[in-house]
């Protein structure tokens, strides 16, 4: 199990949170998200090691930016 944490800027509701949440959700390989509204981390849990391009594009598929 690896677990990776992002932060993502431009959340501002809990629709920002299911969307971020659905889209990362998606990734091959993930078996959790957790969305920390207020601080913008998005901890991914997954059953094996993942691309960390593989998320940015789904959190910017959501509409929203990954930080750094």
């Amino acid at each position: 199990m690896t677990t990776t944490t992002f932060t993502v800027t431009g959340m501002t509701c809990a629709h920002c949170v299911a969307s971020v949440s659905e889209e990362v959700g998606a990734v091959d390989g993930v078996t959790g998200v957790d969305v920390d509204l207020p601080t913008g981390a998005v901890t991914v849990t997954s059953s094996r090691a993942i691309d960390d391009a593989h998320v940015r594009a789904a959190i910017e598929e959501a509409g929203y930016t990954l930080a750094g």
